[in-house]
């Protein structure tokens, strides 16, 4: 693989200098909905990246979540657009169709996409479409013929649209893989090649990825011609902005100090949990306890997921819980908190989860629940990352076997212990006291009873009113009294 390195090198050097978009080569038009939009500072990927891009360089970005890089091809794309309509007139425009594509993973980041390209394009240009499954084929076909220059595509639907010659691309110029490495992780390679295959060979071409696996390089090797190589940050450890803190929960307390935590928190909140099943349940939960809650995973309908994304973002929910569907991708601003109710898979996903939180130089915290048979895998996490997670305890939760009422709500692991220690201290010091297991406490009675440890109502989540999930009722059935939520 060969990569434009001298070009990096320069453009590494104007970014020091680049403190604010009305630097950039950008028409008048576009610094005029840059303003309005409220973007004044680029950042580093955006000062790195948005140069080459405007001088039609093939641009391979790497770089963490929240730092700006879907702005970081929409400028450069929006530029080439409305050069293209000055230049040609209404008939010749048609004819060419199609001057851009962008292929991502997910459906609600295709909407993402078409949405902040729609916010800046004004009334010069035609809105995007948004080709993607689970929503009507013959509406994003019609927002095509009625003259979209931009096509925000799943691969999948894309490839389908193809291949019935619904679709071409004669004059597509630029062709943008966005969170490449996800797309690939998700089994996209062949639809992602075969659409590729039917594309103009004379075009510039984009990545932007979290990280540089081999798939994601062989991709670049042969979709790209001497790329730029932009790489912001480390994309193998969670942002400086995020402070990550541990629980060790017992499984019957998880749902407790969740909403302990909530509680604790008066902005968004964003939870993942590992199954689709899990996610249900906790959510539904959630909203019967009085929390304005609502959920997404890979079996909700499009709509029910536009539905719970937009009442999130617009306040209407304080709480999202999610699968992994919305760790990449999802941007939301102002996310205060995130929380791993469920350990993930691999640390890429951890790494993509606490993402969501601590954007654009924003500060955050992202809190991670393990069980004590899990401690080798948290361990593993942080050596993995390179990370050290500040391991904290919580008032609903059980510390060595005592009460919650024993201990003070979000001491430190340390604090607690030490504390135990002095109300309790060993007979002999060649002996010291073992840390009681989990289970009955001394007056033989659950320390973990429907009510242990439950906060007293209040705070500004509990202030909504109870939120019933759509499709939902408020009755709960018998399976909702498996108080493991996951």
């Amino acid at each position: 693989m060969y990569f434009h390195t001298r070009s990096l090198c320069l453009a590494r050097q104007k970014d020091y200098n680049l403190n604010h978009f009305s630097e950039l080569p950008l028409s008048a038009f576009l610094q005029e909905k840059l303003a309005a939009a409220q973007f004044s500072v680029p950042t580093p990927v955006q000062a790195v990246a948005i140069p080459h891009a405007l001088q039609g360089t093939d641009v391979l970005a790497t770089a963490q979540a929240g730092t700006g890089k879907t702005l970081a091809f929409l400028l450069p794309m929006l530029e080439m657009l409305l050069k293209d309509r000055a230049a040609m007139s209404p008939v010749e425009a048609k004819a060419v169709g199609i001057h851009a594509l962008v292929l991502v993973p997910t459906r609600e980041l295709a909407i993402q996409v078409a949405t902040q390209f729609n916010v800046l394009r004004g009334t010069k240009l035609a809105p995007a479409a948004a080709v993607v499954g689970g929503m009507s084929e013959q509406t994003q076909l019609q927002a095509i013929r009625q003259g979209a220059r931009l096509v925000v595509a799943t691969p999948g639907r894309l490839e389908d649209l193809l291949s019935r010659r619904l679709v071409k691309f004669p004059g597509l110029k630029m062709l943008v893989l966005d969170e490449a490495d996800r797309m690939l992780d998700m089994g996209f390679e062949p639809a992602v090649r075969r659409i590729a295959q039917a594309l103009p060979k004379e075009r510039q071409t984009m990545c932007f990825s979290a990280t540089l696996e081999a798939s994601v390089a062989q991709l670049v090797k042969d979709f790209m011609r001497k790329p730029a190589r932009v790489a912001i940050g480390s994309v193998t450890k969670p942002s400086d902005t995020v402070t990550l803190h541990a629980f060790e929960v017992h499984p019957d307390d998880k749902p407790a100090v969740l909403q302990e935590l909530l509680d604790k928190n008066d902005g968004r909140v964003l939870v993942f949990a590992r199954t689709k099943r899990g996610t249900e349940r906790l959510a539904k939960r959630l909203s019967q306890d009085g929390f304005a809650a609502t959920m997404i995973h890979g079996d909700r309908s499009q709509s029910q997921r536009n539905a719970a994304l937009a009442g999130f973002q617009q306040g209407r929910y304080m709480v999202l819980v999610a699968t992994d569907v919305a760790s990449r991708g999802i941007h939301v601003q102002d996310i205060a908190h995130v929380i791993n109710y469920d350990l993930p898979e691999i640390a890429e996903d951890f790494i993509h989860r606490i993402g969501r939180t601590g954007r654009a130089g924003k500060k955050g915290t992202a809190s991670t629940f393990f069980e004590r048979s899990q401690t080798r895998e948290i361990l593993q996490l942080e050596r993995t990352l390179g990370v050290k997670m500040e391991r904290k305890t919580a008032a609903s939760a059980r510390v060595a076997g005592k009460p919650a009422s024993d201990h003070k709500p979000m001491e430190s692991i340390d604090e607690s212990r030490a504390r135990r220690i002095a109300a309790n201290p060993p007979q002999r010091a060649e002996t010291p006291t073992k840390p009681r297991k989990y289970g009955k406490s001394a007056q033989g009675k659950s320390a973990h009873g429907k009510n242990a440890g439950r906060p007293a109502s209040g705070g500004s989540f509990r202030d909504k009113k109870v939120v019933v999930l759509p499709g939902e009722s408020r009755g709960r059935d018998r399976r909702d009294n498996d108080r493991r939520y996951a």
